[in-house]
């Protein structure tokens, strides 16, 4: 990769450093403070790291999330005070969100095979929304510390001497036996965007192998232990199945079937949907967020995490097979789930298709990346750093085994200005399935509305020799 060169001074930093002062000095009543204290802050820190102290991406993520508070309590801002004051509040805060895109482009790397991503002011607010919420999923990422970060690099380092031990981070398919369909299921039913859905609920029946640090742990888990799976389906005829795999923090069908848009895969095209959701998402999840001990946390959970992901999809598949013998399925999967359906390609040879959606593959990187330099430093102190984490990863890697559905039915889609999952991940999963990667110009999270992610499943079910509507 190619990184851009280095700046002293950034002039964008003003931006923010203006548009904080003037939230925190522009009215001095104690309810105007209230609502400025936390957009002002996070814009006026933001805006002097960038300025003084350049590099470290988390800035440029706070700035965002400052901005788009700012934004967002323009209005109440107004009631507090008069229409001046609050309306270039508000101006500097779109300022400041758009100057945060626009540094986020700027101090990306070029990745060699990439397309990079076009300078507009599109993309700046593209890129911006990206930033926010991975300020989010920083800020709000539970980071062990104290005797807890000690633990967990002694927990991680047994993790790795186990899975090395039974030779899983070379040849994990023994870790991964296949599932039987589940015996007994539960329907209930469910109405979201006009459209009408089932959900099918059965034990998971996941248990880690023996042997393995903390399956206790992961075994107190107690919601976690029921598979929700979500089901939209045609009467009559049997139909092709799109097995729709949701991101990191979502499960929610609000989020969840929006995200897929069942108006257009099921009504338009006719396709049944099966959606199930991860582990410890949604109404199997073990915090008060949705996620919760997937990502964040103690890396031994993110081995159970990924494991129990994989073997859910494949007793899903069980049990849709075991019902309707022959079917015909595909799968879909975005960001998380785009690493869960590059993991699947891995186990299931029986898949018409895979598209990996902006898929994050590279799960050391991605949490090393964001993790605090003080944590960095006392990780790798105690024998525990990014390529220690990878080789944890193995085991659970969609890199670690050849995909078994031919490379004419894979498919990647991925985004130029993606500040969530960076280029490298679905280049590093092209190099693996010796496919092309379609770019789009967009974020991570504009997905839903690039023309290239429809082009790309509408190639697959052609692939496929899929009859749609």
């Amino acid at each position: 990769m190619e990184h851009p060169k280095p700046r002293q001074w950034d002039p964008l930093s003003w931006v923010p450093i203006i548009a904080g002062l003037y939230w925190l000095l522009a009215h001095d009543g104690a309810g105007w403070l209230l609502f400025a204290v936390l957009p002002g802050a996070l814009m006026l820190a933001a805006g002097v790291s960038l300025l003084v102290t350049p590099g470290d991406p988390r800035t440029i993520s706070l700035m965002a999330v400052g901005a788009l508070l700012g934004m967002l309590l323009t209005l109440p801002a107004w009631m507090l005070s008069d229409l001046g004051t609050a309306f270039f509040a508000g101006l500097g805060s779109f300022a400041s969100f758009l100057a945060a895109g626009r540094a986020s482009i700027r101090r990306a790397p070029l990745y060699l095979g990439a397309t990079a991503p076009e300078i507009s002011t599109r993309m700046d607010i593209k890129v911006a929304f990206d930033e926010t919420v991975l300020g989010y999923f920083v800020g709000a990422a539970r980071v062990p510390s104290g005797a807890e970060a000690l633990r967990a690099c002694e927990d991680t380092l047994r993790m790795d001497d186990a899975l090395r031990g039974q030779g899983w981070d070379r040849d994990p398919a023994s870790l991964h036996a296949a599932p039987a369909a589940p015996e007994e299921t539960y329907v209930d039913r469910g109405r979201i965007y006009g459209a009408e859905f089932e959900i099918l609920r059965f034990d998971s029946g996941y248990v880690p192998p023996a042997g393995l640090p903390n399956a206790a742990v992961w075994k107190s888990h107690v919601n976690n232990a029921e598979c929700h799976v979500r089901i939209l389906r045609h009467a009559g005829r049997p139909r092709p199945w799109l097995l729709c795999i949701h991101g990191y923090r979502m499960g929610a069908p609000w989020m969840d079937l929006n995200l897929f848009s069942p108006r257009w895969l099921h009504q338009k095209l006719g396709l049944n949907i099966i959606q199930p959701v991860l582990p410890l998402h949604g109404p199997r999840s073990s915090g008060w967020r949705s996620g919760d001990h997937y990502l964040d946390g103690d890396l031994t959970e993110l081995v159970y995490a990924e494991s129990q992901a994989l073997w859910d999809l494949r007793r899903t598949l069980a049990w849709l097979r075991s019902n309707e013998p022959g079917a015909r399925v595909g799968v879909y999967g975005i960001s998380l789930g785009g690493y869960n359906a590059a993991l699947l390609s891995g186990y299931d040879k029986e898949l018409d298709f895979v598209v990996a959606g902006i898929p994050v593959i590279d799960l050391a990187q991605a949490l090393w990346s964001v993790a605090p330099p003080a944590h960095r430093h006392y990780y790798a102190e105690h024998g525990l750093d990014e390529d220690r984490y990878r080789n944890v990863l193995r085991a659970v890697s969609p890199l670690t085994r050849a995909p078994l559905v031919d490379r004419e039915r894979l498919f990647i889609v991925a985004a130029t200005g993606d500040r969530i999952v960076v280029p490298d991940h679905p280049l590093q999963l092209s190099r693996h399935w010796d496919v092309p990667v379609q770019w789009y110009q967009g974020s991570h999270l504009s997905i839903r509305s690039e023309h290239e992610v429809r082009d790309t499943l509408k190639l697959a079910m052609s692939r496929a020799s899929w009859a749609l509507e």
